[in-house]
């Protein structure tokens, strides 16, 4: 299979060659490159480097060079087929298929990004003619002269229905090539085609590569439906995958004098270009619509900590609680999220305007954590001035909590909100008294140990049980399931699992099992881990959410305990006809059989 230059331009662009490289060498920055010792040849003195921005490494001591491609195929023996693949991998791209119509796709792609480009040399010259006096009077008004409407990219679309259409057939443009690129709309009545934005000042959208892929447009008119437009979906342009400057916000948050940690998220053009304009040129925004998880991708792949820009105001805190929720499963370790407040009635285009560069960075060195949007997201909801609603502040933070994948900052998290929750209502630990068996650990029995070990015990309370101390989030919001779960000889084990979370000794990373080896269940645990495989497969599988696992395990739970009670009220009866007989009480064990014999009947007439 041959992959199209679209599809390793694509790779190139999301994978960071110093991540790459830095997995294998040691590597310190040196102004907007990497350096390190050669891995071809034995040095002390550096003379390697690796350049981000141009997406090569070069070795000055052995004359090697190369992209990532090269660069896995040179130290892993990689085939570039199987580099390609890993890749893709880091980069969360599926692999293509062998596809016969990829190349011509890919050449139709450049036809159409061919068209864009020539549509923005269009709309640039509107803005500078007769046709564009009034735009250009707006942006002036608004701080904007020639060299920002060069710099930025920023042209005007005259109000007629043809004028970009007839410029570019004109040019050889095909209507349908037009049509496909989102420059015009094909009425469903099947008329002629005629051009999507009109009456507007147009922005220009590149996507990671720096190709031209789509535009904004904010209407002149106060009448217009809708006050901004953007470019449909296309085949060279997905929305969610883009952000507005994203390729200028990335190269300049890569030079190290920016001090950026990552990039600055406003949420409009105007925005973007105005933090630009007082030397944050590491800004971007969204194209319309709220942050997805593909546009946080990207903005972790130019450094660990983007700040999310919002307007002090009521739509401003909903879009950064909207941000900071869909951001909890996408967090890894060095991958987060911060958030600045601007003054209500104030974005950064006013606050440039009004109170000049210095004070709109000013206004954004004072971010916020993500984890302090979090607490105030469930602290809002109501008042916490009783214990019930202070129970349901406690139940909705760790529902945030289970919503963190990975576990090394979700423990971190937890540790946060547990140590905030101390501070303000004098809680030292997560405690369920209400349904925790409080009391030390009764240990596990000779007979526990032999019953697990000769295998017993139902499969089911096998994996429910190992499942709570694998996943102590299930047995902390389980509780009450599990304290009513019939577990037989191991009734010990279920009891020590509950007093482990109750007595807060799940707060560290293995502190259950640890917990659960001091009270005696060491050699348990080993042989119920036999079975983690049939557990966690039962519980969804590895690929399963937090959420998903709690969900099977409590399917598991009810389907077990309703068998359960079955077998126990049989055991009874048994019981009882025995006791009877012994006693030769005829009369109570005619009666008994009876009821045992109608109860078996109904049972064959259900099935």
């Amino acid at each position: 299979m041959r992959l199209t230059d679209d599809f390793k331009d694509e790779i190139r662009a999301r994978v960071r060659m110093s991540d790459l490289v830095g997995r294998k060498i040691q590597l310190k920055r040196q102004g907007r490159e990497f350096a390190g010792l050669s891995p071809f040849k034995k040095e002390k003195t550096p003379s390697f480097f690796v350049n981000d921005e141009k997406k090569f490494y070069h070795c000055f001591a052995s004359g090697e060079h190369g992209d990532a491609f090269d660069w896995l195929m040179k130290m892993e023996g990689l085939s570039f087929m199987e580099a390609a693949e890993q890749l893709a991998s880091i980069a969360g791209l599926p692999l293509p298929k062998a596809d016969p119509d990829a190349a011509r796709r890919a050449e139709a792609s450049k036809s159409l990004i061919e068209w864009m480009e020539l549509a923005q040399r269009f709309y640039a010259r509107q803005l500078r003619s007769g046709s564009g006096s009034d735009a250009r009077h707006y942006l002036e008004r608004r701080g904007y002269g020639p060299a920002e409407w060069e710099t930025y990219e920023i042209g005007y679309a005259p109000d007629s229905r043809t004028a970009l259409k007839d410029e570019l057939i004109a040019a050889g443009a095909k209507p349908a090539e037009l049509i496909d690129c989102g420059l015009l709309i094909a009425p469903d009545d099947g008329g002629a085609p005629y051009d999507r934005f009109r009456g507007r000042i147009m922005f220009a959208i590149r996507d990671p590569r720096n190709r031209l892929v789509a535009f904004g447009g904010r209407a002149m008119s106060a009448n217009a439906r809708a006050k901004y437009l953007n470019s449909p979906e296309t085949p060279i342009f997905h929305k969610g995958n883009n952000l507005y400057r994203y390729p200028q916000a990335r190269k300049a948050a890569a030079d190290p004098k920016s001090g950026a940690r990552g990039l600055i998220v406003a949420e409009g053009y105007f925005d973007a270009i105005a933090l630009a304009r007082a030397g944050l040129e590491h800004a971007v925004a969204p194209l319309g619509t709220a942050l997805g998880e593909d546009q946080m991708q990207l903005l972790w792949r130019a450094g660990g900590e983007p700040t999310l820009c919002f307007d002090g105001d009521n739509a401003g805190r909903m879009a950064a609680n909207r941000a900071a929720e869909r951001a909890l499963p996408l967090l890894e370790p060095g991958r987060t999220l911060r958030f600045v407040f601007l003054p209500e009635g104030k974005d950064p285009d006013d606050i440039l305007r009004d109170d000049g560069a210095s004070a709109l960075k000013e206004a954004l060195g004072h971010t916020r954590p993500l984890a302090s949007i979090l607490w105030d997201i469930e602290a809002e909801k109501e008042p916490l001035d009783d214990p019930d609603r202070r129970a349901g502040f406690r139940k909705r933070l760790r529902a945030l909590l289970y919503r963190i994948e990975n576990p090394a900052v979700r423990e971190e998290y937890q540790r946060e909100f547990d140590q905030k929750l101390e501070q303000i209502f004098g809680a030292t630990r997560r405690s369920g008294g209400r349904y925790f068996k409080k009391g030390a650990a009764l240990g596990a029995t000779a007979e526990t140990k032999r019953l697990v070990e000769t295998g017993p015990v139902p499969a089911k309370l096998r994996h429910l049980l190992l499942a709570a101390v694998e996943y102590p989030e299930i047995a902390e919001n389980q509780a009450e399931r599990l304290s009513g779960l019939k577990c037989g000889p191991l009734d010990t084990l279920r009891d020590a699992i509950l007093d482990a979370m109750a007595e807060g000794h799940v707060e560290l990373s293995g502190g259950m099992r640890n917990y659960l080896a001091g009270q005696g269940f060491a050699a348990v645990l080993k042989r119920l881990d036999l079975e983690k495989q049939p557990m966690r497969a039962a519980l969804g599988g590895d690929t399963a959410t937090v959420i998903q696992r709690e969900e099977a395990w409590t399917r598991i739970a009810s389907d077990y305990m309703e068998q359960t009670g079955y077998n126990i009220k049989r055991q009874e009866m048994r019981s009882r006809l025995a006791e009877e007989i012994e006693n030769d009480d005829a009369d109570t064990v005619r009666g008994l059989m009876e009821i045992h014999r109608r109860g078996k009947a109904r049972r064959q007439t259900d099935q």
